[in-house]
């Protein structure tokens, strides 16, 4: 681990700030040896810190008054809030005072101020957010997630060389499959944009293996899937209610009746099952195609996912994703 890294965090985005952001950064340092910057309103920072014990020359808390609120319209925020925790942070990275950003506070402006703030790679024309969904044999990379509702098949062939790269060199996938996501697994299938989209992918340098329809997506069958961000949302958000459904579903029926005698011995493998389906085991969505990382974790992130969110950034930074992504441009 690479220990002159240094991640700006927002300590006030989300559901559980700043206490679990604080912890998780903490947990972060302790396990990693990371610098951090701690951003937000100095005291609350300050008075979460003294909880816990940690090498002092690892964190520092940037002071930011103002907060960034998830019924705040994107643009408008981070225009006129310029010493939220969020503009504050992203300007941190801007000014290459830190190697990555993170925070769990309103996705719209996030991708707004990481958009305006810290700025695109040349040459790419639109940045994504990119998801892991848990499957069969481990995770697939979903992009785009939500960032761009409506795209051009140029967009969607650099989504597919970002995820390629992400893929490989983050998470250890040698020559990643792409699929591209249609509604069938024919060349022909699918609207404008699906098809011509297929052209630009079949005649690029990525391992891109034909189309993938949503139902295979769970099986694996591609370690990176690319769509526009109306799609991509829409199957993040589908499969997040039916993971949670289905785990309410079993949990019932093994509680009841007869089977509640077996429900003891079958807690370690649902709890198993439970964490391989937990958003927090990765951390957060890498916004990819900008000058520098920024990590949108879940808005209900708890201590390990901003650990692992962190985790993330590190990793990120050690092997120079940004110029492999230039490089593969």
């Amino acid at each position: 681990m690479n220990r002159n890294i240094t991640v700006a965090v927002d300590a006030m985005g989300g559901d559980n700030a700043p206490f679990e952001i604080v912890k998780g950064a903490v947990e972060a340092v302790n396990e990693l040896g990371v610098n951090i910057k701690l951003v937000g309103q100095e005291d609350a920072v300050n008075a979460e810190l003294k909880k816990y014990n940690y090498d002092n020359s690892k964190i520092q808390v940037v002071n930011a008054t103002e907060v960034i609120t998830t019924d705040e319209a994107p643009t408008t925020a981070i225009r006129r809030k310029k010493d939220s925790s969020m503009v504050v942070g992203l300007n941190l990275v801007k000014n290459n005072e830190a190697d990555a950003f993170v925070s769990a506070g309103s996705t719209g402006a996030v991708l707004t101020g990481a958009t305006v703030i810290v700025g695109r790679i040349k040459g790419i024309e639109r940045p994504a957010l990119g998801t892991c969904l848990p499957t069969i044999k481990g995770f697939t990379f979903l992009l785009d997630s939500g960032a761009n509702v409506d795209c051009k098949p140029k967009y969607l062939e650099q989504f597919a060389k970002m995820g390629s790269v992400y893929v490989e060199h983050v998470m250890g996938v040698k020559n990643p499959k792409v699929g591209l996501v249609n509604i069938g697994a024919e060349k022909e299938k699918g609207n404008a944009l699906t098809k011509e989209t297929y052209e630009l992918l079949e005649n690029s340098s990525i391992n891109f293996t034909g189309n993938i329809e949503p139902r295979e997506v769970p099986f694996g069958e591609a370690d990176v899937i690319v769509c526009d961000g109306f799609v991509g949302n829409t199957i993040l958000k589908f499969a997040e209610g039916l993971s949670m459904a289905l785990l309410k579903i079993i949990k019932g029926e093994i509680t009841k009746g007869i089977y509640k005698f077996a429900a003891l011995a079958l807690k370690k493998p649902f709890g198993s099952v439970k964490s391989r389906l937990d958003s927090e085991e990765v951390g957060g969505a890498p916004f990819l195609g900008l000058k520098a990382l920024v990590v949108k974790a879940h808005g209900s992130s708890k201590a390990k996912g901003i650990r692992n969110a962190i985790k993330q950034c590190t990793i990120f930074v050690e092997n120079d994703i940004v110029s492999k992504i230039e490089d593969n441009l």
